[in-house]
């Protein structure tokens, strides 16, 4: 299984190395001022919504501006959220459709066989018979179950879905992913 809890940060002005783990993962959006006490409407792109609590940093924007979390409370399938320091909402508009971050430090650990998309993109796909297909570049989320994006050498994209009964063995310390 594999979860689709963050968003790899897709670039190096975010902090990300050019391979292996990024530095930070997105885990929401702030969207809009809320009100006059300086709260915020805030999207949740995270299975764990429970990280977000009072007293804990977290970082906005393309710079990674680390904020305190003043206040938190849930508002409808989001959150309003306001941060220590900004009590105006005119003063909260810098951060407006800017992306919420953690440090891939702080993400929780998975049990075992489940797989964040950060972790399984960049792996090489090959064959149970050990031919190459091509490198996982891309997870689709659909309804029925993930699909793999596999780019091969030629360019091309193959779809492979990411069920039980095709998948052989993931070895995220040899960066392999081995399908049926």
């Amino acid at each position: 299984m594999i979860q689709d809890d963050y968003e790899m940060v897709p670039d190096q002005s975010t902090g990300s190395p050019d391979s292996g783990e990024p530095v930070f993962v997105i885990i929401g959006k702030l969207r809009r001022p809320h009100g006059l006490h300086g709260e915020m409407i805030m999207e949740i792109h995270t299975d764990y919504p429970e990280r977000f609590s009072t007293g804990k940093t977290i970082r906005v924007g393309h710079q990674q501006t680390p904020l305190l979390i003043r206040s938190i409370r849930p508002h409808n399938e989001f959150l309003l959220i306001a941060f220590e320091g900004y009590n105006d909402p005119e003063e909260l508009s810098i951060f407006r459709n800017q992306s919420v971050y953690i440090d891939t430090k702080e993400i929780p650990d998975l049990p075992a066989g489940d797989y964040y998309h950060h972790q399984l993109i960049g792996l090489q796909v090959i064959s149970e018979n050990e031919q190459q297909i091509g490198m996982v570049v891309e997870i689709l989320v659909t309804g029925a179950n993930d699909v793999l994006v596999v780019q091969q050498k030629d360019n091309k994209e193959v779809l492979l879905p990411y069920v039980s009964e095709y998948l052989i063995e993931v070895n995220l310390d040899l960066g392999y992913l081995k399908m049926r």
